[in-house]
C-alpha cells in the first residue's frame, strides 16, 4: 500500500522501516541479517527505509550501504529517508564535547554527501532536519535545500520534531513544499493531537511520519499499570478482530485523518509481518477512543 506525503510526492509505502536499531539487533548486524530484514520488508509491501546520520554511532548508514553495494538491484526497489543536524559526542565524532545541533549550510551539505557515500546511492528520496535548532537560520537552510534539490542529490525535504511555527518559518523561505514532519506519537504520548502539529498537516495536505509508534517497545512489554491496561485493551481488540495486537496498534495510526505514516523500529521480521496485517482490519471510532483512553489513562474532556 502506497501513500504520497504531499501533492508533489514522494510516494512511500504506508509503513516505513526505521533503521536506527540496526546495530542493536540481538542476532547481530551482519550484511546477511540486514538483507533478511530488507527482503522481509519488500515482501510485506514496505519499500521505504528511514535513516539518520547519527544512528548507530554514525555507523548504520554504512552497514545498510554495504548491503546495497552487494545487491545493487535493490536500489531501484527502495526509497531512502535520512536526517541530519544532531552532533553527538562519541568515538565517531572526535572534537565534539557537548551534544548540540548544527543546521548550518556547511554541515547539512557535508552530511548529505556523507550519507550518499555511506548508503551507496546517488540520491536521497527525502532529507529531514532531525531536530529543531535554536540557532536555525531559515534562509541558510532554504539555500542549501534549493541547491541539493537542483543538483538532484535530494528529491524531497521535510523536518522532524518541529512545532507548527518552526515548520511555518522554514516553509516561508522555500518555493517548494516541505513534505512531512516526523514526530514522536503513540498512545502514551499524544501531544500532536492537541498541539497543532496534526492540524497543520491536514491544513497543508502533508502526511506526518510517526517515530516510536510502539513507545520503544513498551506497548508490547508492559511493566507499569498504565502499560498493562493498554496491552490488555489491544489484546481484547485483537481477539475481537481475530488478528494480532501489532495490527490493532498500527490500525490506530492508520485511522487518523492526517494519514499518519508509522516508522517501524523492530528488529524482528515476524513483527514486521504482523504490523502489515493492520491493512486488513478497520477500527470503529469508539475503538479508536478506547485505545486513546487506555494509553493516556483518562477519558476525553
Amino acid at each position: 500500500m502506497k501513500i504520497s506525503l504531499s501533492k508533489e510526492g514522494p510516494s512511500f509505502s504506508r509503513l516505513v522501516y526505521g533503521c536506527w536499531r540496526l546495530h542493536m539487533d540481538p542476532k547481530g548486524s551482519s550484511s546477511d541479517r540486514i538483507l533478511e530484514k530488507i527482503e522481509v520488508c519488500l515482501e510485506s509491501g514496505i519499500d521505504t527505509f528511514d535513516h539518520a546520520d547519527l544512528y548507530g554511532e554514525y555507523g548504520n548508514e554504512e552497514k545498510f550501504g554495504i548491503v546495497l553495494k552487494s545487491r545493487p538491484d535493490l536500489k531501484e526497489k527502495i526509497k531512502i529517508v535520512t536526517k541530519a543536524g544532531i552532533q553527538l559526542p562519541g568515538p565517531n565524532r572526535q572534537g565534539i564535547s557537548v551534544k548540540h545541533y548544527d543546521t548550518s549550510g556547511k554541515y547539512l551539505t557535508s552530511s548529505v554527501e556523507n550519507s550518499l557515500k555511506k548508503l551507496n546511492v546517488d540520491k536521497i528520496d527525502l532529507f529531514l532536519i532531525h531536530r529543531p535548532d535554536p540557532l536555525m537560520n531559515a534562509d541558510e537552510i532554504a539555500k542549501v535545500f534549493k541547491s541539493l534539490k537542483q543538483s538532484g542529490k535530494v528529491l524531497h525535504f521535510g523536518v522532524s520534531n518541529f512545532t507548527p511555527s518552526q515548520f511555518s518559518l522554514l516553509q516561508s523561505r522555500l518555493d517548494f513544499p516541505l513534505v512531512t514532519n516526523q514526530l514522536e506519537f503513540h498512545p502514551f504520548y499524544t501531544d500532536p493531537l492537541v498541539n497543532g502539529v496534526f492540524d497543520q498537516a491536514q491544513e497543508l495536505g502533508i502526511r506526518p511520519m510517526i517515530w516510536s509508534p510502539t513507545a520503544g517497545g513498551r506497548v508490547f512489554q508492559p511493566k507499569t499499570e498504565q502499560e498493562i491496561v493498554l496491552y490488555k485493551t489491544l489484546e481484547e481488540l485483537a481477539r475481537k478482530k481475530s488478528t494480532t495486537i501489532d495490527a490493532v496498534l498500527f490500525s490506530w495510526y492508520l485511522f487518523h485523518p492526517a494519514q499518519l505514516v508509522p516508522v517501524l523500529g523492530t528488529n524482528d521480521p515476524d513483527r514486521i509481518r504482523s504490523a502489515t496485517k493492520s491493512f486488513q482490519i478497520q477500527l470503529e471510532r469508539e475503538e479508536w477512543f478506547q485505545i486513546l483512553e487506555a494509553g493516556t489513562g483518562k477519558r476525553v474532556p
